[in-house]
């Protein structure tokens, strides 16, 4: 039998984030078959337990959270933070740490519009502060992926705290959106600020997704659902990071040394809702004939059913595919396939061979042969990088 633990969990149980955190201790501690028993409060602050006299052995904790790490830093237990990479965490790099990584969740964004047909783009921040720097970085690697493919991009922080000064941010977030041309693919530094962008666009007579198609960060679910319309939202690695922190608090509480102090979780998947279901190419026959490859590429479909669909001769419709979207038939139903496998690799433990089937590839052997060329990277390699 494992030794038996008593950790405090310092988080937001009202964050859906946090609570996907949570999830990934809890898989941490079946998968290990430890004995943990865990402290949740759903206070951050006022109710936390009195750490000197609680006695516990090891504290996972936001740390991005000033007045936490405050609490939780100076027990002489071992903890892990958890967050965004700034805050406290940013004074002490010490302090073993687990991340989202901000860069990779903006590139995610960046090429799924870019995918989207999109050639004129924005991304919505916030006002900077100490603790916000996440988005900054988010911005940074957005407009850096858009410039690649070379595309402009315009970028929105504003002065005004939304929280605050609420009018004067939503004013400027609105004179802002009538100076952009249309129709950009947008996203917002996370769910919040893009519900704001949603409503300044309603505002001033934009609509949503035609005008400007809106992708947001953390897939808030329920908030998600409530917009009008619905918002398309970045899942981020909740769950990994869940699962990576108990992995490390778990070596500290053993007295072991930890081989690595600092882990980057990139994030999952972007979930499309209402507020970016729209292909922003000026083609109608290839617009067309993209929705029908998104809607069906997993059924299996070939390339003779698109040009059926299409009704045009293959060297028409590719040339006219080439020129939009700088890709051929082939490759964009390839594509889906590939996103979808990864979908199901990562957030589900089905076995790979209905994996296969779900994605309409033939085999097994083809589709590891087709997932490495896409990714560098095994169908269970992908799996196990998803979830150590």
């Amino acid at each position: 039998m494992s030794q038996q633990f008593e950790v405090a969990l310092i988080i937001d149980p009202g964050s859906p984030y946090d609570r996907r955190i949570v999830r990934g201790v809890a898989e941490y501690v079946h998968r290990a078959r430890r004995e943990w028993s865990l402290y949740v409060e759903e206070d951050l602050v006022d109710r936390l337990p009195d750490l000197r006299a609680w006695g516990g052995d090891g504290i996972l904790a936001n740390l991005d959270d000033h007045r936490i790490a405050a609490a939780v830093t100076s027990l002489g237990i071992p903890v892990v933070g958890i967050g965004g990479g700034y805050g406290y965490y940013e004074e002490n790099p010490h302090i073993p740490y687990v991340r989202t990584d901000n860069r990779a969740i903006a590139r995610m964004g960046a090429k799924y519009l870019l995918n989207l047909g999109f050639r004129r783009f924005a991304f919505c921040s916030e006002p900077p502060t100490k603790y916000n720097g996440w988005a900054k970085e988010r911005e940074e690697a957005f407009v850096a992926t858009i410039k690649e493919a070379s595309f402009p991009c315009e970028v929105f922080s504003g002065r005004h705290s939304p929280a605050k000064q609420w009018r004067q941010s939503q004013l400027a977030l609105q004179d802002w959106l009538t100076k952009i041309s249309t129709p950009t693919g947008l996203m917002a530094c996370h769910d919040g600020r893009a519900r704001h962008v949603l409503q300044a666009c309603r505002a001033v007579g934009l609509r949503v997704p035609d005008d400007v198609a809106i992708l947001g960060v953390d897939n808030d679910d329920l908030m998600c659902e409530l917009t009008r319309p619905p918002l398309s939202s970045i899942e981020q690695g909740a769950l990994r990071v869940g699962f990576e922190a108990a992995a490390m608090l778990d070596q500290l509480m053993q007295g072991r040394e930890l081989s690595q102090c600092q882990a980057s979780i990139p994030p999952e998947q972007v979930v499309t809702r209402q507020s970016t279901d729209v292909t922003a190419v000026a083609d109608p026959d290839v617009a067309g004939a993209l929705e029908f490859i998104r809607e069906n590429a997993c059924k299996p479909i070939h390339v003779s059913d698109v040009l059926e669909m299409a009704r045009l001769s293959r060297s028409t419709l590719e040339s006219r595919f080439r020129e939009a979207i700088g890709r051929t038939i082939h490759a964009e139903i390839r594509r889906i396939q590939v996103e979808a496998a990864q979908r199901l690799l990562i957030t589900t433990n089905l076995p790979i061979k209905e994996v296969v089937q779900r994605v309409g590839i033939s085999s097994v052997q083809y589709f590891t042969a087709v997932i490495r060329n896409a990714t560098g990277q095994t169908p269970g390699e992908i799996r196990k990088s998803a979830l150590k």
